[in-house]
């Protein structure tokens, strides 16, 4: 038993869990731990940005490019209530955060002091982050302290990550008590759950009787760290691999056997290919709308007419929308690992099968090179979408780290990205908040300094986060924001053009009622702030632009004029009810 103020139990605890960085804000509720927190600065930086909605963010970012958790301080009241949305994100995308926020003392619960929610429940803070989080955690006496970290530490890490919260009452700070210590709670990528063997067996049997089989990954796949293993299996099996946005990387985007994503703005050949599969193992994936065409037969997939074999470390989401033939709680890599060990037990070799399932792939995906290349190929003022996404790839070296947010721009993205590596492709999305790709940047390049760090995000996003360029600033993170510029919410407008007669309302920026399109000047703006700033018009100065922003190391932003005429085209479909959903622009439903 030894005696400790309360921030030093926290301020202890974090350096034992390995937490390195905690990105926050000061308010009146939380200094007494953040003078015990200057006490570790040396192992645990302190980065506070302009808002506590990127502090989430940036949070994520760190985690999901180096899979190490990181803590967000907030103050009581509307500095914790700032974090809902990022905490949403990260819990829809997985990602573990240790949001620690303060509350008002013990000695004023129900007593409505300042920021205080007591509508309900005294000092109720928890009530309000409880559905986006995985944990909350209310320690009201210094002595519950030691266990809540631990126990927070261990809920956020183990199984599917995401964040926890530990609201604490801002006496305990500076409150002194004997305690107890506890052990390190962390565990992510320490506890690997696998399949029986039985079920290992069977996936193998219908994986090698299979005719036109397709392996489907999501996230689950990125977060087991399991990319050397996917492309082991895809590779010996011949089995073309289908990527959700946050698996997009796990196997190299440039190797034949990935097809790209599948659903409304996936690749023509990956929505083929699953529509005309008959075994589809699924790892780490969701079937959410977007990757299922809102789950419409024909479109990206045909269950049950296809079997499904599904794999994920979270029991929820196995049927969640379709219901498994085999239903399958594990790990992705422990459970790949297993596959190749029984593949292994049966010598089977690399290679060499399925000829006749290929060269329909090799036909599809050479339709849809056809389509699409006179877009990539075309120099244009204001740029065509395609030329951004080419351009990107060209100049971005093959372990550059991007970022992308919610909007139109995203949609371009996950048709046309070539990820090389895993961790490489930040995306909002089970949430899909704005602001979350111009924040998570800064702090993927804190989690990976040495590598090229690019935020890519459309200009209403980023006009909810500017401040991010004051945080960029202060702490010296050389990141390139490219802010794609159509003057529009873009990605509502088109919806709105398409169901409602060409009718435009709400969704484009105009300078007072003239309808002549506004946004700030992004470059002034970023120069403003001691950020370096570009603006192109041409699509033959982009790609030369992002290479000088890049080679600056330091700050930058390129202010992006795209055309907002040009939209995506559809392989698949999205269903908005009770709106009659359009059909695929390129592509037909197939039905057996």
């Amino acid at each position: 038993m030894v005696k400790k103020k309360g921030g030093e139990i926290i301020a202890e605890s974090l350096v034992k869990e390995g937490i390195d960085h905690v990105f926050g804000i000061c308010g009146h509720g939380n200094i007494g731990l953040l003078d015990c927190l200057y006490d570790v600065r040396d192992e645990v930086r302190l980065v506070s940005p302009r808002h506590e909605q990127t502090a989430v963010h940036m949070a994520d970012g760190y985690f999901r490019v180096s899979h190490k958790p990181a803590a967000t301080l907030t103050s009581t009241g509307p500095g914790s209530a700032n974090q809902i949305m990022g905490l949403a994100l990260a819990q829809t995308d997985s990602s573990a955060i240790y949001s620690i926020t303060a509350n008002v003392p013990t000695s004023q619960f129900n007593r409505g002091p300042f920021q205080e929610l007591n509508q309900n429940h005294q000092a109720d803070f928890n009530n309000v982050v409880k559905p986006v989080v995985k944990r909350s955690y209310q320690p009201s006496r210094v002595e519950m302290l030691p266990l809540a970290m631990r126990q927070a530490a261990m809920t956020m890490t183990t199984g599917r990550p995401g964040p926890v919260n530990i609201d604490i009452p801002y006496n305990l700070f500076q409150e002194e008590a004997e305690v107890t210590e506890e052990v390190a709670g962390s565990s992510f990528g320490k506890r690997r759950s696998g399949a029986s063997n039985d079920d290992v067996a069977k996936v193998v049997d219908a994986l090698l009787a299979a005719e036109r089989p397709v392996i489907f990954i999501g996230h689950g796949v990125t977060l087991s760290e399991a990319s050397a293993e996917l492309t082991a299996l895809a590779k010996r099996l011949s089995i073309p691999v289908i990527s959700s946005p946050n698996g997009m990387g796990c196997m190299n985007m440039s190797d034949p056997l990935s097809l790209g994503f599948i659903g409304r703005n996936g690749a023509y050949q990956a929505n083929q290919a699953g529509r005309h599969s008959d075994v589809v193992l699924a790892i780490g994936v969701r079937f959410d709308d977007r990757s299922a065409s809102s789950w419409r037969e024909g479109y990206s997939w045909n269950f049950p007419k296809t079997k499904l074999i599904h794999v994920d470390v979270d029991h929820a989401e196995i049927g969640r929308n379709y219901l498994p033939d085999m239903a399958i709680l594990a790990d992705a890599k422990a459970f790949i690992t297993q596959v190749l060990s029984e593949l292994d037990r049966r010598s089977v070799g690399e290679g060499g099968r399925l000829a006749g399932w290929h060269s329909d792939i090799a036909g599809w995906k050479a339709q849809w090179d056809k389509f699409i290349a006179p877009g990539f190929e075309t120099h244009s003022s204001p740029i065509r979408p395609e030329r951004i996404v080419a351009d990107c790839r060209k100049v971005l070296p093959n372990d550059a780290i991007i970022s992308l947010d919610s909007g139109i721009h995203h949609n371009w993205f996950m048709q046309f990205w070539e990820a090389r590596q895993p961790q490489t492709m930040l995306n909002t999305w089970g949430y899909s908040g704005m602001g979350f790709g111009p924040s998570s940047i800064l702090g993927a390049k804190l989690a990976a300094p040495d590598k090229v760090c690019v935020s890519v995000s459309g200009d209403g996003g980023f006009t909810m986060v500017p401040h991010v360029l004051c945080t960029a600033v202060e702490y010296n993170i050389p990141v390139v924001w490219v802010v794609w510029n159509n003057f529009a919410w873009g990605a509502i407008r088109d919806l709105q053009y398409a169901y409602f007669n060409g009718r435009e309302y709400g969704t484009g920026f105009y300078e007072g009622d003239n309808k002549t399109p506004y946004n700030p000047d992004f470059a002034a703006w970023a120069r403003a702030s001691g950020v370096a700033g570009y603006t192109v018009t041409r699509s033959q100065d982009f790609a030369a632009t992002l290479e000088e922003a890049v080679k600056l190391n330091k700050p930058a932003l390129i202010d992006v004029h795209v055309d907002a005429n040009i939209r995506p085209p559809s392989t698949g479909s999205w269903e908005l009810p009770p709106l009659k959903p359009k059909e695929p622009v390129f592509g037909e439903p197939w039905k057996p």
